[in-house]
Protein backbone atom coordinates (compact mmCIF):
# COMPACT_ATOMS: atom_id res chain seq x y z
CA UNK A 1 0.00 0.00 0.00
CA UNK A 2 1.30 3.50 -0.86
CA UNK A 3 2.55 5.57 2.04
CA UNK A 4 -0.05 8.24 1.24
CA UNK A 5 -2.80 5.65 1.66
CA UNK A 6 -1.30 4.47 4.93
CA UNK A 7 -1.24 8.02 6.28
CA UNK A 8 -4.88 8.51 5.30
CA UNK A 9 -5.72 5.30 7.16
CA UNK A 10 -3.67 6.39 10.19
CA UNK A 11 -5.46 9.73 10.58
CA UNK A 12 -8.90 8.39 9.63
CA UNK A 13 -9.01 5.33 11.88
CA UNK A 14 -7.24 6.56 15.03
CA UNK A 15 -7.84 9.44 17.44
CA UNK A 16 -4.54 11.13 16.65
CA UNK A 17 -5.61 14.45 18.20
CA UNK A 18 -5.94 12.92 21.66
CA UNK A 19 -2.74 10.95 21.10
CA UNK A 20 -0.83 14.20 20.41
CA UNK A 21 -2.32 15.80 23.51
CA UNK A 22 -0.98 12.97 25.64
CA UNK A 23 2.39 13.17 23.90
CA UNK A 24 2.59 16.94 24.40
CA UNK A 25 1.72 16.60 28.08
CA UNK A 26 4.31 13.87 28.67
CA UNK A 27 7.00 15.75 26.74
CA UNK A 28 6.74 19.17 28.37
CA UNK A 29 5.62 18.16 31.87
CA UNK A 30 7.54 20.52 34.16
CA UNK A 31 9.97 19.12 36.74
CA UNK A 32 8.06 19.10 40.02
CA UNK A 33 8.58 17.49 43.39
CA UNK A 34 5.03 16.30 43.89
CA UNK A 35 3.92 12.69 44.24
CA UNK A 36 0.41 13.53 43.00
CA UNK A 37 1.76 15.31 39.91
CA UNK A 38 4.17 12.47 39.16
CA UNK A 39 1.38 9.93 39.47
CA UNK A 40 -0.67 12.01 37.04
CA UNK A 41 2.26 12.05 34.60
CA UNK A 42 2.65 8.27 34.87
CA UNK A 43 -1.04 7.73 34.17
CA UNK A 44 -0.80 9.94 31.09
CA UNK A 45 2.32 8.11 29.91
CA UNK A 46 0.63 4.73 30.35
CA UNK A 47 -2.36 5.90 28.31
CA UNK A 48 -0.02 7.30 25.65
CA UNK A 49 1.77 3.97 25.30
CA UNK A 50 -1.52 2.06 25.18
CA UNK A 51 -2.75 4.23 22.32
CA UNK A 52 0.57 3.87 20.51
CA UNK A 53 0.37 0.08 20.94
CA UNK A 54 -2.93 0.07 19.01
CA UNK A 55 -1.17 1.73 16.07
CA UNK A 56 1.94 -0.42 16.39
CA UNK A 57 -0.13 -3.57 16.04
CA UNK A 58 -2.20 -2.22 13.13
CA UNK A 59 0.65 -1.37 10.72
CA UNK A 60 3.80 -2.88 9.39
CA UNK A 61 6.50 -0.50 10.69
CA UNK A 62 3.84 0.39 13.25
CA UNK A 63 6.31 1.91 15.72
CA UNK A 64 7.21 4.57 13.18
CA UNK A 65 3.60 5.33 12.33
CA UNK A 66 2.77 5.59 16.05
CA UNK A 67 5.48 8.24 16.44
CA UNK A 68 4.24 10.10 13.36
CA UNK A 69 0.72 10.25 14.76
CA UNK A 70 1.96 11.38 18.17
CA UNK A 71 4.14 14.16 16.74
CA UNK A 72 2.24 15.65 13.83
CA UNK A 73 -1.16 16.78 12.67
CA UNK A 74 -2.55 15.36 9.46
CA UNK A 75 -1.37 18.47 7.58
CA UNK A 76 2.13 18.25 9.04
CA UNK A 77 2.40 14.55 8.23
CA UNK A 78 1.40 15.01 4.60
CA UNK A 79 3.72 18.00 4.26
CA UNK A 80 6.54 15.82 5.55
CA UNK A 81 5.63 13.05 3.14
CA UNK A 82 5.55 15.50 0.23
CA UNK A 83 9.04 16.68 1.22
CA UNK A 84 10.32 13.12 1.34
CA UNK A 85 8.76 12.33 -2.02
CA UNK A 86 10.49 15.38 -3.49
CA UNK A 87 13.95 15.02 -1.93
CA UNK A 88 14.09 11.34 -0.85
CA UNK A 89 16.34 12.36 2.03
CA UNK A 90 16.19 12.91 5.75
CA UNK A 91 17.54 16.10 7.27
CA UNK A 92 21.01 15.43 8.68
CA UNK A 93 21.51 18.82 10.38
CA UNK A 94 19.44 21.75 11.62
CA UNK A 95 20.60 25.33 10.94
CA UNK A 96 18.59 27.65 13.17
CA UNK A 97 18.39 31.39 13.63
CA UNK A 98 17.29 32.43 17.11
CA UNK A 99 15.66 35.86 17.36
CA UNK A 100 12.22 36.02 15.74
CA UNK A 101 12.67 32.43 14.55
CA UNK A 102 13.10 30.05 17.48
CA UNK A 103 11.89 32.72 19.85
CA UNK A 104 9.69 35.74 19.29
CA UNK A 105 9.36 38.83 21.44
CA UNK A 106 5.79 39.18 20.24
CA UNK A 107 4.53 35.81 21.46
CA UNK A 108 6.87 34.18 23.96
CA UNK A 109 8.40 36.91 26.16
CA UNK A 110 11.60 36.51 24.16
CA UNK A 111 12.21 33.03 25.54
CA UNK A 112 12.57 29.92 23.42
CA UNK A 113 9.30 28.02 24.03
CA UNK A 114 9.51 24.77 25.95
CA UNK A 115 8.00 22.76 23.11
CA UNK A 116 10.69 24.09 20.76
CA UNK A 117 13.43 23.21 23.22
CA UNK A 118 11.96 19.73 23.59
CA UNK A 119 11.97 19.18 19.82
CA UNK A 120 15.62 20.22 19.64
CA UNK A 121 16.38 17.64 22.32
CA UNK A 122 14.50 15.03 20.28
CA UNK A 123 16.59 15.81 17.20
CA UNK A 124 19.77 15.63 19.25
CA UNK A 125 18.82 12.25 20.68
CA UNK A 126 18.11 10.98 17.16
CA UNK A 127 21.64 11.94 16.09
CA UNK A 128 20.91 15.12 14.12
CA UNK A 129 23.52 17.86 14.74
CA UNK A 130 22.28 21.34 15.57
CA UNK A 131 23.86 24.55 14.27
CA UNK A 132 22.67 27.69 16.03
CA UNK A 133 23.26 30.49 13.53
CA UNK A 134 22.87 34.02 14.85
CA UNK A 135 24.07 37.58 14.64
CA UNK A 136 24.51 37.69 18.41
CA UNK A 137 27.76 37.54 20.32
CA UNK A 138 29.15 34.15 21.31
CA UNK A 139 28.79 34.70 25.04
CA UNK A 140 25.17 35.77 24.73
CA UNK A 141 24.04 32.91 22.53
CA UNK A 142 26.10 30.34 24.42
CA UNK A 143 24.49 31.47 27.66
CA UNK A 144 20.88 31.09 26.66
CA UNK A 145 21.59 27.92 24.67
CA UNK A 146 23.05 26.25 27.75
CA UNK A 147 20.20 27.59 29.85
CA UNK A 148 17.58 26.20 27.45
CA UNK A 149 19.14 22.94 26.25
CA UNK A 150 21.44 22.11 29.12
CA UNK A 151 25.20 22.07 29.46
CA UNK A 152 25.52 18.38 28.58
CA UNK A 153 23.75 18.71 25.24
CA UNK A 154 25.58 21.89 24.21
CA UNK A 155 28.94 20.27 25.01
CA UNK A 156 28.03 16.92 23.44
CA UNK A 157 30.08 17.53 20.29
CA UNK A 158 26.94 17.67 18.12
CA UNK A 159 26.10 21.35 18.62
CA UNK A 160 27.82 24.25 16.89
CA UNK A 161 27.27 27.99 17.24
CA UNK A 162 27.84 30.30 14.28
CA UNK A 163 27.98 33.72 15.90
CA UNK A 164 28.13 37.33 14.76
CA UNK A 165 26.54 36.28 11.46
CA UNK A 166 29.49 34.09 10.50
CA UNK A 167 32.60 35.77 11.88
CA UNK A 168 33.29 32.83 14.18
CA UNK A 169 32.26 29.23 14.84
CA UNK A 170 32.18 27.61 18.28
CA UNK A 171 31.80 23.81 18.48
CA UNK A 172 32.49 22.49 21.99
CA UNK A 173 34.19 19.14 22.27
CA UNK A 174 36.34 19.33 19.15
CA UNK A 175 39.77 20.11 20.55
CA UNK A 176 41.74 22.59 18.45
CA UNK A 177 38.70 22.96 16.15
CA UNK A 178 36.42 24.06 18.99
CA UNK A 179 36.70 27.73 18.04
CA UNK A 180 37.36 28.95 14.52
CA UNK A 181 37.97 32.71 14.18
CA UNK A 182 37.06 33.12 10.53
CA UNK A 183 37.74 36.87 10.50
CA UNK A 184 41.44 36.23 11.01
CA UNK A 185 41.59 34.96 7.42
CA UNK A 186 40.65 38.36 5.96
CA UNK A 187 43.42 40.35 4.32
CA UNK A 188 45.01 43.38 6.00
CA UNK A 189 43.18 45.97 3.90
CA UNK A 190 39.75 44.76 4.96
CA UNK A 191 40.81 44.28 8.56
CA UNK A 192 42.05 47.89 8.60
CA UNK A 193 38.60 49.09 7.49
CA UNK A 194 36.95 47.35 10.43
CA UNK A 195 39.61 48.51 12.86
CA UNK A 196 38.99 52.14 11.89
CA UNK A 197 35.21 51.84 12.03
CA UNK A 198 35.35 50.18 15.44
CA UNK A 199 37.69 52.82 16.87
CA UNK A 200 35.62 55.74 15.58
CA UNK A 201 32.03 54.56 15.67
CA UNK A 202 31.14 55.92 19.12
CA UNK A 203 33.73 58.70 19.61
CA UNK A 204 32.89 60.32 16.27
CA UNK A 205 29.10 60.02 16.59
CA UNK A 206 26.98 63.11 17.22
CA UNK A 207 26.15 63.57 20.89
CA UNK A 208 22.45 62.73 20.54
CA UNK A 209 23.18 59.58 18.57
CA UNK A 210 25.94 58.44 20.95
CA UNK A 211 23.52 58.71 23.87
CA UNK A 212 20.81 56.80 22.01
CA UNK A 213 22.74 53.70 20.91
CA UNK A 214 25.29 51.26 22.23
CA UNK A 215 27.91 49.11 20.57
CA UNK A 216 27.16 45.40 20.73
CA UNK A 217 30.07 43.51 22.28
CA UNK A 218 31.18 41.72 19.12
CA UNK A 219 34.56 40.20 18.38
CA UNK A 220 34.60 41.59 14.84
CA UNK A 221 31.35 43.00 13.42
CA UNK A 222 30.38 46.58 14.29
CA UNK A 223 26.76 46.63 15.43
CA UNK A 224 24.84 49.61 16.78
CA UNK A 225 21.82 48.74 18.93
CA UNK A 226 19.18 51.16 20.24
CA UNK A 227 18.93 52.23 23.86
CA UNK A 228 15.16 51.90 23.46
CA UNK A 229 12.76 49.00 23.26
CA UNK A 230 13.45 47.02 20.12
CA UNK A 231 10.68 47.46 17.58
CA UNK A 232 9.41 50.75 18.98
CA UNK A 233 9.24 54.13 17.27
CA UNK A 234 12.25 55.53 19.13
CA UNK A 235 14.32 52.48 18.24
CA UNK A 236 13.27 52.77 14.60
CA UNK A 237 14.25 56.43 14.43
CA UNK A 238 17.67 55.97 16.01
CA UNK A 239 18.54 52.90 13.93
CA UNK A 240 17.64 54.75 10.73
CA UNK A 241 19.97 57.56 11.80
CA UNK A 242 22.64 55.00 12.74
CA UNK A 243 22.47 53.42 9.30
CA UNK A 244 23.25 56.72 7.59
CA UNK A 245 26.10 57.36 10.01
CA UNK A 246 27.59 53.91 9.48
CA UNK A 247 27.41 54.24 5.70
CA UNK A 248 29.37 57.47 5.84
CA UNK A 249 31.90 55.93 8.21
CA UNK A 250 32.34 52.93 5.91
CA UNK A 251 32.98 55.27 2.99
CA UNK A 252 35.68 57.16 4.90
CA UNK A 253 37.33 54.00 6.24
CA UNK A 254 37.45 52.38 2.81
CA UNK A 255 39.15 55.43 1.30
CA UNK A 256 41.63 55.49 4.17
CA UNK A 257 42.40 51.80 3.61
CA UNK A 258 44.14 52.66 0.35
CA UNK A 259 47.77 53.69 0.60
CA UNK A 260 48.01 57.44 1.12
CA UNK A 261 51.22 57.44 -0.92
CA UNK A 262 49.36 56.36 -4.04
CA UNK A 263 47.20 59.53 -4.25
CA UNK A 264 44.73 57.36 -6.11
CA UNK A 265 41.68 59.52 -5.46
CA UNK A 266 41.49 63.19 -6.25
CA UNK A 267 38.41 63.58 -4.05
CA UNK A 268 38.93 61.37 -0.99
CA UNK A 269 36.17 63.28 0.83
CA UNK A 270 33.65 61.70 -1.55
CA UNK A 271 33.88 58.41 0.37
CA UNK A 272 30.54 58.88 2.20
CA UNK A 273 28.75 59.83 -1.02
CA UNK A 274 30.21 56.82 -2.80
CA UNK A 275 29.10 54.54 0.07
CA UNK A 276 25.55 55.89 0.01
CA UNK A 277 25.34 55.45 -3.76
CA UNK A 278 26.77 51.93 -3.71
CA UNK A 279 24.69 50.50 -0.86
CA UNK A 280 21.47 52.23 -1.96
CA UNK A 281 21.88 50.60 -5.35
CA UNK A 282 22.56 47.22 -3.74
CA UNK A 283 19.67 47.22 -1.24
CA UNK A 284 16.27 48.82 -1.74
CA UNK A 285 15.60 48.84 2.00
CA UNK A 286 18.75 50.91 2.58
CA UNK A 287 17.72 53.24 -0.23
CA UNK A 288 14.33 53.75 1.41
CA UNK A 289 15.96 54.63 4.74
CA UNK A 290 18.35 57.09 3.10
CA UNK A 291 15.44 58.78 1.36
CA UNK A 292 13.39 58.98 4.55
CA UNK A 293 16.40 60.48 6.37
CA UNK A 294 16.89 63.06 3.61
CA UNK A 295 20.27 61.49 2.89
CA UNK A 296 19.62 60.06 -0.56
CA UNK A 297 22.72 59.54 -2.74
CA UNK A 298 23.87 62.60 -4.63
CA UNK A 299 25.71 60.43 -7.13
CA UNK A 300 24.93 57.52 -9.40
CA UNK A 301 26.53 54.22 -8.51
CA UNK A 302 28.41 54.51 -11.82
CA UNK A 303 30.37 57.40 -10.30
CA UNK A 304 31.96 55.13 -7.68
CA UNK A 305 35.57 54.34 -8.69
CA UNK A 306 36.11 50.68 -9.57
CA UNK A 307 38.72 50.17 -6.85
CA UNK A 308 36.38 51.59 -4.20
CA UNK A 309 33.42 49.58 -5.50
CA UNK A 310 35.53 46.41 -5.37
CA UNK A 311 36.23 47.06 -1.70
CA UNK A 312 32.58 47.82 -0.96
CA UNK A 313 31.82 44.47 -2.62
CA UNK A 314 33.50 42.80 0.33
CA UNK A 315 31.82 44.79 3.11
CA UNK A 316 28.25 44.22 4.19
CA UNK A 317 26.09 46.98 5.64
CA UNK A 318 23.01 45.42 7.19
CA UNK A 319 19.85 47.14 8.36
CA UNK A 320 17.35 45.58 10.76
CA UNK A 321 14.35 47.83 11.24
CA UNK A 322 14.10 49.19 14.80
CA UNK A 323 16.71 46.66 15.92
CA UNK A 324 20.25 47.20 14.60
CA UNK A 325 22.54 48.71 11.99
CA UNK A 326 25.63 46.64 11.33
CA UNK A 327 28.84 46.49 9.33
CA UNK A 328 30.17 43.02 8.57
CA UNK A 329 32.20 41.15 6.00
CA UNK A 330 30.46 39.60 3.02
CA UNK A 331 33.15 36.94 3.05
CA UNK A 332 32.12 36.03 6.60
CA UNK A 333 28.38 35.66 6.22
CA UNK A 334 26.21 33.03 7.89
CA UNK A 335 26.56 30.69 4.91
CA UNK A 336 30.35 30.62 5.25
CA UNK A 337 29.98 30.05 8.99
CA UNK A 338 27.53 27.20 8.44
CA UNK A 339 29.88 25.49 5.98
CA UNK A 340 32.67 25.73 8.54
CA UNK A 341 30.41 24.41 11.33
CA UNK A 342 29.30 21.43 9.23
CA UNK A 343 32.93 20.70 8.47
CA UNK A 344 33.79 20.59 12.17
CA UNK A 345 30.71 18.47 12.90
CA UNK A 346 31.67 16.00 10.17
CA UNK A 347 28.52 16.45 8.07
CA UNK A 348 30.10 15.57 4.73
CA UNK A 349 26.98 15.37 2.56
CA UNK A 350 24.66 17.94 4.12
CA UNK A 351 20.92 18.06 3.71
CA UNK A 352 20.06 20.73 6.23
CA UNK A 353 16.91 22.51 7.32
CA UNK A 354 17.54 26.25 7.46
CA UNK A 355 15.11 28.23 9.62
CA UNK A 356 15.44 32.01 9.70
CA UNK A 357 13.74 35.33 9.06
CA UNK A 358 16.31 37.88 7.82
CA UNK A 359 18.50 38.64 4.83
CA UNK A 360 21.50 37.08 6.55
CA UNK A 361 19.52 33.83 6.88
CA UNK A 362 18.50 34.09 3.23
CA UNK A 363 22.14 33.67 2.20
CA UNK A 364 22.21 30.32 4.00
CA UNK A 365 18.94 29.31 2.37
CA UNK A 366 20.29 30.20 -1.06
CA UNK A 367 23.50 28.30 -0.37
CA UNK A 368 21.46 25.22 0.53
CA UNK A 369 19.29 25.58 -2.58
CA UNK A 370 22.21 26.22 -4.94
CA UNK A 371 24.10 23.18 -3.64
CA UNK A 372 21.12 20.81 -3.29
CA UNK A 373 22.07 20.80 0.37
CA UNK A 374 18.73 21.28 2.08
CA UNK A 375 15.50 23.19 2.39
CA UNK A 376 14.29 26.42 4.01
CA UNK A 377 11.56 27.41 6.46
CA UNK A 378 10.61 30.81 7.85
CA UNK A 379 8.14 32.49 10.21
CA UNK A 380 5.33 34.42 8.57
CA UNK A 381 6.72 37.82 9.65
CA UNK A 382 10.06 37.32 7.85
CA UNK A 383 11.56 39.81 5.42
CA UNK A 384 9.97 39.93 1.97
CA UNK A 385 12.98 38.35 0.26
CA UNK A 386 13.07 35.45 2.72
CA UNK A 387 9.36 34.75 2.31
CA UNK A 388 9.68 34.95 -1.46
CA UNK A 389 12.46 32.35 -1.41
CA UNK A 390 10.58 30.03 0.94
CA UNK A 391 7.34 30.29 -1.03
CA UNK A 392 9.21 29.63 -4.28
CA UNK A 393 10.72 26.43 -2.87
CA UNK A 394 8.67 24.38 -0.41
CA UNK A 395 6.27 26.93 1.15
CA UNK A 396 7.41 26.05 4.68
CA UNK A 397 6.04 29.09 6.49
CA UNK A 398 5.01 28.92 10.14
CA UNK A 399 3.21 31.30 12.50
CA UNK A 400 5.04 33.66 14.83
CA UNK A 401 6.22 31.82 17.93
CA UNK A 402 5.37 28.41 16.44
CA UNK A 403 8.81 27.14 15.53
CA UNK A 404 8.08 23.84 17.29
CA UNK A 405 5.42 23.01 14.70
CA UNK A 406 7.92 23.30 11.85
CA UNK A 407 10.44 21.24 13.78
CA UNK A 408 7.75 18.58 14.28
CA UNK A 409 7.19 18.47 10.52
CA UNK A 410 10.89 17.95 9.87
CA UNK A 411 11.08 15.34 12.62
CA UNK A 412 8.30 13.42 10.87
CA UNK A 413 10.16 13.77 7.56
CA UNK A 414 13.04 11.95 9.21
CA UNK A 415 10.70 9.30 10.60
CA UNK A 416 9.17 8.69 7.17
CA UNK A 417 12.64 8.40 5.63
CA UNK A 418 12.99 5.18 7.63
CA UNK A 419 10.08 3.59 5.73
CA UNK A 420 11.42 1.76 2.71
Amino acid sequence: MERYDLLYRLYDEFDTKTLREYQDFVDVFPPVDSRVALDHWQEANDELEARKDEIRSAFAMGATYAEVAARATREQAFTALDLHSKYDRAANALVLDVDETLRSAGRTDNEIPRDTLHMLTEFHESGVPIVICTGQTLENVKGFTIQGLGNELVHSGDVSIVYEAGTGVFTPGHGSETKRLLYENLDADIQSVFAEIRSRVLPDAADDLRRSVHLQGNEFNVTLKPNFETGGKQAAAVIDESLVYLLDLVGEAVINSFSSASNEFEEPDRGPSWARAYYADADNEIREVLESEHAAPELSVDAVPDAVSARFDRIDVAYYHADAAEVGSLELNKAAGVESALDVLGVDDPFVVVMGDSKSDLRVMQWAADNDAGLAAAPEHSSRDVLAHVMDTDELVFDRGRSAEMLQTIFVLNLLAKLR
